[in-house]
């Protein structure tokens, strides 16, 4: 396989990757910090665990449809 071939196999994989997180809801922690950025909020952002906490607990006090 040429070096053209392997990268554009490459680039397809993480183009993928990246497509698949978002479904995913895995680049949420990154979107949430680029939301807080440029809305110019005064306070620092959530830490990445705070951030997932308080996602999972507004999802389990109000529950939308999802598959699990």
């Amino acid at each position: 396989m040429s070096l053209a071939a392997m990268a554009a196999v490459s680039a397809g994989f993480k183009g993928f990757a990246r497509y698949f997180s978002g479904v995913l809801g895995a680049d949420a922690y990154v979107k949430y910090l680029e939301h807080h950025a440029a809305s110019g909020h005064d306070e620092a952002p959530m830490t990445e665990r705070e951030f997932w906490r308080d996602r999972n607990d507004r999802q389990d006090t109000h529950p939308q449809g999802r598959c699990c």
